[in-house]
């Protein structure tokens, strides 16, 4: 029982220290680390197969060393497993990259809208009028800068187009005029990372364009700020850090699970963010999905 499974017990001490030291591996070689945080979470699965295999092989020697992977595993995402979620706030927020090829443009709009959210951002616009249109009724209020835009219930202010270095624009910051006073609203769409067999991870220009958005915020005047927007990475990847380092995951903080948004058919990461500062988040969830290859997601803020 002791001397089996030498070989599972090391695959699972190898799981224990991948996850733990997951910020250790290094981006040079095709964001390999990057990468791995992307989907770290999806790292546990292989514990109910290496669990099941040291079963059958009757070896208490890997059901031990399953315990380092179980601990690090359950210390780093079993607070997210819980529902976080209060009741109250006053002020909601919603956001949704709607894809450019959407075949439904209302249709989308009005199911954003259906959140109650006060505030909505929508990425990669390719007609903004539609989604204009759609949202009319609701929203007397809104800003278009390049293929982001911001819908409002309450007055905007200063709405002005963020550069990230991109060459032409998807970002902007505007100032929502509450009862409550004054918030920050960035949005932002940072460009797409892709997986190649010849180059890894690609995601320099996402990086760059980090980098560009987290110094913007940084400069911000205002103390309440939300972020809203696709950011192609998940809270985990490093390289986001200039932007999480900063602002608070309202999914992390009043979530309930993980609240993957990409892709819709089958979320596997959670890459749309609702990200604030100078307000506690109350509940944060996915919205229903439409035409888009995203997941709308929702939050609620208490001012």
């Amino acid at each position: 029982m002791w001397r089996r499974g030498a070989v599972l017990a090391a695959l699972a001490v190898l799981l224990g220290l991948l996850m733990l030291l997951h910020a250790d591996i290094p981006n040079r070689v095709g964001n390999l680390g990057s990468l791995t945080e992307t989907f770290l979470p999806w790292l546990g699965l292989f514990l109910p197969v290496l669990l099941g295999l040291a079963l059958w092989r009757r070896s208490a020697t890997a059901l031990i060393a399953l315990l380092l992977p179980a601990v690090v595993w359950a210390n780093l995402f079993g607070g997210l497993l819980s529902d976080k979620s209060g009741k109250g706030g006053n002020f909601t927020v919603a956001t949704h990259n709607v894809n450019a090829e959407n075949p439904n443009p209302a249709a989308t709009a009005r199911a954003v809208a259906a959140s109650g959210a006060d505030v909505v951002a929508l990425e990669e616009l390719s007609d903004a009028s539609r989604y204009a249109k759609a949202l009319a009724g609701t929203y007397k209020y809104h800003s278009v800068q390049g293929t982001v835009g911001i819908w409002s219930k309450y007055p905007l202010q200063l709405s002005q187009p963020v550069d990230i270095k991109l060459g032409w624009t998807r970002a902007l910051r505007a100032t929502v005029r509450t009862p409550q006073g004054p918030v920050a609203v960035y949005v932002a769409h940072l460009p797409s990372v892709r997986v190649k067999f010849n180059a890894g991870f690609t995601a320099g220009q996402r990086d760059n364009s980090a980098e560009a958005l987290g110094r913007a915020i940084a400069q911000e005047p205002e103390k309440r700020v939300v972020l809203l927007g696709d950011l192609n990475g998940t809270m985990n990847d490093r390289s986001l850090a200039p932007i999480t380092s900063q602002l608070r995951s309202a999914q992390g903080a009043a979530g309930d699970g993980f609240g993957f948004s990409w892709p819709a058919s089958f979320p596997m990461a959670r890459i749309d963010q609702i990200m604030v500062r100078g307000m506690d988040p109350v509940s944060a969830w996915t919205l229903p999905a439409t035409p888009s290859d995203h997941l709308p997601v929702a939050a609620r803020f208490k001012i």
